[in-house]
C-alpha cells in the first residue's frame, strides 16, 4: 500500500529507525525531532543489555508506523555527542521534541515499560497502579515532600519488599532529610547484582552528593562570594552543591550553566561533570533534570 509521496507502508517503518554519526546528529536528531519526536538510543557492540533493548526499541518504534522515529548511536564510533550529554552507562534512551531532550530512560527495559515510555511520550496514559504510585511517590519527592514520599514508598514495599526502585527512592528520602547514615543502610539492603539498576545508581549518586556537600561552608556565604565575584567558579560550584542539598535543582542546574556557559574548561570541565551527577542522582525523568539537560544542549549545541 502506497502512502502520501509514493511511499510504501514498509519503506516508512524501515525509515523510521537509522543510525547516526557526530555529523549527522544535527539533522537526525535536532531537525527531525522539530517534526516529530525522535528516540536516541546510545550502544555498543559489546553492551550486552544493549542487544536485548535495541531490537525492543526497533519493533515498537516501527509499530507506531511514523509517530515516532528512532535514530541509533555507537558510543564507541562517535563519543562526542553521548559524552557532551552526560551518557555515562548504556544502554541509554533519550527523548528529543522540538530540538530539546525531553525525556528518557538508561537500562534494557522489557517490552511492555518501552511501549508505555512511548505512550507517554505520545501524549498516552499510564494505567498501572504500581506504576502510578511510583509517580505519585517521585512526585512528592521531587516538590521537597520526602515525608509523604517515604510513606509511599512505604506502602509499596509493603506490598512487594524487594521492589529495588521502591528501596532507592526510600533512600533518596533520607538522603533529603538529611539522614545519610540510614539512607546508606537503606541502600546496603539492595542486592549487589541489582547495584546498576538505574534507580539505585541514581540513589548512591545523591548520597556521594550530600556526603561531599558536608564540608561546605553556610550558603549565604557562598551567595555572598559569588555576588561579591561572579567569575568565581569555585564558590559558584560549592554553592550549587549546596543548593542541590537543600532541594533547589533548578538553582543547583543554573548555577553549573554558567560556568559551563563561562568556561568550559574550567576545573577540566568539572561544572559539566558535576552536572552530569546531578542529572543521575536526579533521575532522568525528573523535571530539572529534563530543563537542565534542555539548557545544557542549548549550550553545546548552539
Amino acid at each position: 500500500m502506497l502512502g502520501l509521496g509514493g511511499e510504501t507502508a514498509a519503506g516508512a517503518a524501515d525509515s523510521a529507525v537509522k543510525d547516526a554519526t557526530t555529523q549527522s546528529f544535527m539533522k537526525d536528531v535536532i531537525e527531525a525531532s522539530k517534526t516529530q519526536p525522535v528516540l536516541v538510543d546510545f550502544w555498543a557492540p559489546w553492551c550486552g543489555p544493549c542487544k536485548q533493548l535495541t531490537p525492543i526499541l526497533e519493533k515498537v518504534v516501527k509499530a507506531a508506523k511514523g509517530k515516532v522515529r528512532l535514530v541509533k548511536m555507537d558510543i564507541d564510533k562517535h563519543p562526542e555527542i553521548p559524552g557532551q550529554m552526560g551518557i555515562q552507562s548504556i544502554p541509554a534512551v533519550i527523548a528529543f521534541s522540538n530540538g530539546q531532550p525531553v525525556d528518557g530512560f538508561m537500562g534494557a527495559l522489557p517490552e511492555s515499560q518501552v511501549v508505555a515510555f512511548l505512550e507517554r511520550l505520545t501524549k498516552g496514559k499510564i494505567a498501572d497502579e504500581g506504576a502510578d504510585l511510583m509517580k505519585a511517590a517521585e512526585d512528592a519527592l521531587a516538590a521537597g515532600n520526602a515525608a509523604e514520599a517515604a510513606d509511599i514508598f512505604a506502602q509499596i514495599l509493603a506490598e512487594d519488599s524487594g521492589n529495588i526502585p521502591a528501596l532507592a527512592g526510600l533512600a533518596r528520602c533520607y538522603i533529603a532529610t538529611g539522614n545519610l547514615e540510614q539512607a546508606s543502610k537503606t541502600l546496603a539492603m539492595i542486592p549487589e547484582a541489582k547495584h546498576g539498576d538505574a534507580a539505585v545508581a541514581a540513589a548512591r549518586a545523591a548520597l556521594d552528593i550530600a556526603e561531599q556537600a558536608k564540608s561546605l561552608g553556610p550558603i549565604d556565604e557562598l551567595q555572598q562570594k559569588v555576588a561579591a565575584d561572579p567569575l568565581d567558579h569555585q564558590a559558584r560550584f560549592d554553592l550549587a552543591a549546596a543548593l542541590n542539598v537543600k532541594g533547589d535543582r533548578t538553582a543547583a542546574a543554573d548555577h553549573l550553566l554558567a560556568i559551563v556557559k563561562r568556561d568550559r574548561k574550567w576545573n577540566e570541565d568539572g561544572a559539566r561533570k558535576q552536572l552530569v551527577t546531578f542529572f543521575e542522582a536526579w533521575g532522568a525523568m525528573d523535571p530539572a533534570t529534563l530543563e537542565g539537560r534542555k539548557k545544557l544542549s542549548s549550550i553545546l549545541f548552539s
